[in-house]
C-alpha cells in the first residue's frame, strides 16, 4: 500500500513527470501494456535509452513490468498517480475555498457615502 502523504513519493512522481519523454511513455501506456520495442517506435532514441526511462518510471512506482517468455510488458501502476492526484485535489479544494472567500468579499457592497 502506498502512503499518499509520503513527501518522497510525491517528489519522485513530480520529478519523473517533469520529463516530456516520460510523460509521452505514460500516455502510450494509458492505451495498454507494451513492450520496449513498441514503446520506442515514436521516439528517435535507442532501445537502451527508452529502457532507462522505463527504469526511472518503474522506480517511481508509475510503471510495472510483467515477463512473459522472453518479452517484458510494461503497464501503468496507478497508485503513485493516485497519490499525486489526491495531493492536487486537496490543493485545488484549498484554492477554490480561498477564491470563493475572495469573491464573496469583493461582492460585498463596500461603498461608503
Amino acid at each position: 500500500m502506498v502512503k499518499c502523504r509520503d513527501g518522497e513519493i510525491l517528489n519522485n512522481v513530480f520529478s519523473v513527470l517533469s520529463d516530456p519523454t516520460r510523460r509521452a511513455i505514460i500516455t502510450q501506456l494509458a492505451k495498454g501494456e507494451m513492450t520496449v520495442m513498441k514503446l520506442a517506435e515514436p521516439f528517435e532514441m535507442s532501445l537502451p535509452a527508452v529502457s532507462k526511462h522505463l527504469k526511472v518510471l518503474e522506480k517511481a512506482g508509475l510503471v510495472s513490468v510483467r515477463k512473459e517468455g522472453r518479452f517484458r510488458y510494461f503497464y501503468l501502476n496507478p497508485a503513485s498517480i493516485d497519490c499525486a492526484n489526491e495531493w492536487l485535489t486537496d490543493l485545488r479544494q484549498f484554492w477554490t475555498s480561498q477564491l470563493s472567500r475572495l469573491e464573496r468579499f469583493l461582492d460585498q457592497d463596500t461603498t461608503y457615502e
